[in-house]
């Protein structure tokens, strides 16, 4: 079934195609790995690359790679289907993060860390495995911004996420070709092309991610009487003065 190209379709590509151009995200012969969790965001990712490599003048080869954590309930068999109905190379694997977790974690922490870091690690390894040099990741617009504020406000730290960054293998170049892409777009792109959204059925989501809930409710207010704040917000990601900041790494005179 192929996506129904309308006017979110034309934006949400157009977004895609200038975050690829701007930071370089894909070259010619590259092998990207594309995480797909069954979310809509990664759906988003997986079916806007696959328009864009069909259409453009380089070429580059995908697979789509899913991680099962073992969470019970968790619907991998969905995402294999649908991925299989579009004719994508793919790999499901199945772990037991939730095991290691169980067994791990201490009494009142949080699984989201432990769980972020097994997952990171499966993906890389699955990257390499299938002679990927690239690993894309589906974090939007609204993500960058939010781990911006989140950095800011409980961390304590100026930063937020990279669109393309060698991971901590020093082999795979991690890339988020969504950067430029609005929640809000996604949103109604998923539910027109109808995607098989799939719950990742971890036991704590929706209460774990706290301080991330705040965020989003603090750019909802802001937004009613500024619409541009995330825009602008992004924007400033890019637009940095160092000598106007704290960091004496960054206003040190040389010796």
């Amino acid at each position: 079934m192929a996506l129904i190209e309308d006017a979110i379709f034309t934006r949400i590509k157009n977004r895609v195609g200038k975050a690829i151009s701007d930071y370089d995200l894909i070259s010619d012969g590259d092998r990207i790995a594309v995480a797909v969790s069954g979310g809509k965001d990664s759906y988003a990712m997986l079916h806007m690359l696959e328009t864009l490599r069909k259409r453009a003048p380089i070429k580059f080869e995908m697979v789509a790679i899913n991680i099962d954590s073992g969470y019970r309930g968790y619907r991998a068999d969905i995402i294999e289907e649908h991925l299989q109905e579009h004719g994508f190379v793919h790999h499901m694997e199945k772990t037991d993060h939730y095991g290691i977790i169980s067994e791990k974690r201490r009494a009142n922490s949080s699984y989201c860390s432990i769980c972020a870091r097994l997952k990171r690690g499966a993906l890389y390894g699955l990257a390499q495995r299938y002679g990927c040099n690239k690993l894309a990741l589906g974090h939007h617009m609204d993500d960058f911004i939010e781990t911006l504020l989140l950095n800011q406000f409980f961390v304590g730290s100026l930063k937020s996420m990279a669109p393309s960054m060698l991971a901590d293998n020093g082999v795979t170049t991690v890339i988020r070709p969504l950067v430029y892409v609005p929640e809000k777009e996604i949103v109604p792109f998923s539910r027109n092309n109808r995607f098989p959204v799939v719950c990742c059925c971890c036991p704590v989501c929706g209460t774990a991610d706290l301080q991330r809930k705040k965020m989003k409710e603090l750019l909802t207010t802001l937004e009613r009487d500024n619409p541009l704040v995330k825009k602008s917000l992004l924007k400033a990601l890019s637009n940095v003065h160092p000598r106007h900041l704290l960091d004496k790494g960054l206003t040190r005179k040389p010796s």
